[in-house]
Order: structure tokens, then C-alpha cells, then sequence
């Protein structure tokens, strides 16, 4: 599927051509087939550097520029939001307000009010949710990367209670879960009631072997 005909606001194509997106990738394409732009639940379990987050890009753009949504986007690092938080204002800042937020779980940050995309981790989104910003019912979509860490014995109860908690405050909220590692994806989009997207593509082979004595025996 070409990028132009991907059915978002124009000028969220012309950014993604800027960014030299022409053609897009397998799970790319299966998502929307499976109902990204439909407002439908979505479990993306594709391997590394596949494209997953290019799709919650795209949902992101739908629910911003065309529904006047507030998108939040969930990592579990707090290195990892601030490589997502620099990574989306280099690409989208001329088209929607970007904010992270990290950490200091006692203050409510009101002025997130303002922002249409947040980046956060659960334990801050958990601590907002609890001292109940008034922007909460605004949220209509929730992306949560790595979402296989619900199965972490320490981040999970957490990740899992939120979501949990934002599937009853917002009925109508779409849910993005992206991981390369799930060992249960089924079970986990049964329980997100979530489309299930798999694909096994990615952009350079992945091959086992050996290395002994300066070399490389492959498994075939």
C-alpha cells in the first residue's frame, strides 16, 4: 500500500513523505485492514524494527488532527520517553502539541491540558488517573508499547490496573498494545478485546549460528 493512500489528513501525509515513507510495511497494512482507523482495539505483535510504531503514529494523527482527540502514549522507560518525546517533535511538531511527562508522581501537571499528544510511563499515567486531571475524559486513544510487561512481576500489576482502569473511565477509548514478545498473543487480545495483528516480516534476515575459531556456522 502506498503512503497516499493511507486515509488520514493531507498534511499528516506530507510529513510522513518528508520523513521518506512511500510505501508502507506488512503490519502497517494489516492494521488498517484490521480497523486502526475504525477506532477498533489493536494487539501488533510484529518483530523489531518491523514498523509498530509508525502505526501508532497513524492512529495518533486520525485521533488528533481529524477527530480533535487526545492521544496518550505509554512506555515503560523513562529513557524510552524521552527518546519517543524527541523523536515526535522532530516529525510532528508543526502539526500538534507534543508534551512528556515523567516522574514526580505528587504533582498533576494541569498543564497538560494543553497538549495533544503525551508521553508518559504507567506509573505516571496510574498517579494522573488518581488525582483525577480533568483532561482524562478527553483521551481517545491510549497506545501502550511494550505491552508484553504486563507480565513483569514489578512494572506489570501496575500496567495492567491501568488499563483496566481506562477501559471503564473511557468506554469508547481505542487501545494500541505493541510488543515483539508475546508468548499469548490470543489470550491477550481477548482480554484487551482487541484485534489480533501478526506478522512475521522485518527488515533484515534473522539467522542463527555458531561462532567458533573466527567463525560462523549458520543454522539453516
Amino acid at each position: 500500500m502506498n503512503i497516499k493512500e493511507v486515509k488520514i489528513a493531507e498534511k499528516a501525509i506530507q510529513t510522513l513523505e518528508k520523513e521518506g515513507v512511500k510505501e508502507l510495511r506488512p503490519c502497517q497494512e494489516k492494521a488498517i485492514k484490521s480497523g486502526l482507523f475504525e477506532g477498533k482495539n489493536l494487539l501488533v505483535c510484529t518483530p523489531t524494527a518491523s514498523g509498530k510504531t509508525l502505526i501508532a503514529e497513524f492512529a495518533a494523527l486520525k485521533h488528533i488532527l481529524e477527530n480533535g482527540g487526545k492521544v496518550v502514549y505509554i512506555v515503560p522507560l523513562i529513557a524510552l520517553a524521552n527518546q519517543k518525546y524527541k523523536d515526535f517533535k522532530t516529525k510532528y511538531s508543526d502539526l500538534f502539541k507534543i508534551a512528556l511527562s515523567i516522574g514526580d508522581y505528587d504533582n498533576s501537571d494541569p498543564y497538560l491540558i494543553n497538549y495533544d499528544l503525551i508521553i508518559c510511563t504507567s506509573e505516571k499515567l496510574d498517579s494522573l488517573t488518581r488525582h483525577h486531571v480533568p483532561w482524562l475524559q478527553q483521551i481517545s486513544c491510549v497506545v501502550v508499547d511494550e505491552i508484553h510487561l504486563l507480565n513483569d512481576f514489578s512494572r506489570g500489576p501496575t500496567l495492567e490496573i491501568l488499563i483496566t482502569t481506562l477501559q471503564e473511565l473511557l468506554p469508547k477509548v481505542q487501545i494500541i498494545g505493541l510488543s515483539a514478545t508475546i508468548g499469548n498473543p490470543g489470550e491477550l487480545a481477548n482480554w484487551l478485546k482487541a484485534e489480533l495483528v501478526i506478522d512475521t516480516w522485518r527488515p533484515v534476515p534473522l539467522k542463527k549460528g555458531v561462532y567458533f575459531n573466527g567463525e560462523i556456522e549458520f543454522v539453516e
